[in-house]
């Protein structure tokens, strides 16, 4: 279980995450929802160790996020992370010499399902593909919790499915699978579980079945009613 408990963060004048409580659970796939500055982003940093609250805690079965978590939780950010001098080959090799749980063998078959090419240099990668090679060195490791943000961002209508298939043959009864986007339709069609972060608070989590067959309305209609009248901007 991933425990975000009263968990706050504050930059210089602003606050990104503020008091944020709530519980993801093994064999569940979450989309994180919220409009850009709600603070999706910083809490999944936080989640992944990248950067410390300010107060409160993030654990992972019951331990604080720290080095011992590391080895169980993947982070895909949205920023580019890899060197210019790399190559598409070069990324697996540096995953693999970073992380133990990395597979050459998966990374191989979804950078040949994704069309890159090992020899493609980093720096010459468009939006699209940069974001294709992020998921499959990121969906390479064998956690137990993958946190992808915007994995869809530049990738184009054709490739999505494609791309969203490979990220979804890690979801399982032991994994905890958290993918914040805002193509909430495309989304809808595989989460069962939908958290809102709204102006930096946590606004709720819902069940996608449920609002469907027992509200009667769909995840993106449930969005426009969370965040209706919210201004866009500010940290994420």
């Amino acid at each position: 279980m991933l425990e975000s408990i009263e968990v706050t963060k504050k930059f210089v004048g602003k606050v990104a995450v503020d008091g944020i409580n709530m519980q993801l659970e093994p064999g569940h796939i979450y989309a994180l929802l919220g409009p850009n500055g709600s603070g999706k982003t910083t809490w999944m940093k936080m989640a992944a160790g990248l950067i410390k609250p300010t107060f409160g805690e993030i654990r992972y079965n019951g331990e604080p996020i720290g080095i011992e978590t590391r080895n169980d939780i993947a982070y895909m950010s949205t920023e580019p992370y890899f060197y210019d001098w790399m190559t598409v080959g070069d990324v697996g090799n540096y995953y693999q010499d970073f992380f133990k749980d990395f597979s050459m063998e998966r990374y191989d078959y979804m950078i040949g399902q994704m069309t890159l090419e090992k020899k493609l240099k980093v720096k010459s990668l468009s939006s699209g593909m940069m974001a294709k090679l992020k998921v499959a060195a990121t969906m390479a490791r064998d956690v137990s919790v993958y946190m992808l943000d915007e994995p869809l961002n530049g990738i184009d209508l054709l490739a999505r499915d494609s791309v969203m298939n490979m990220i979804l043959q890690a979801a399982g009864e032991n994994k905890i699978l958290l993918i914040s986007s805002h193509l909430v339709e495309e989304l809808e069609a595989v989460v069962d579980k939908a958290i809102f972060i709204k102006e930096a608070h946590f606004a709720g989590i819902v069940d996608v079945e449920e609002l469907r067959t027992v509200d009667g309305i769909s995840l993106a209609d449930k969005y426009r009613q969370v965040f209706a009248g919210i201004e866009v901007g500010g940290v994420q």
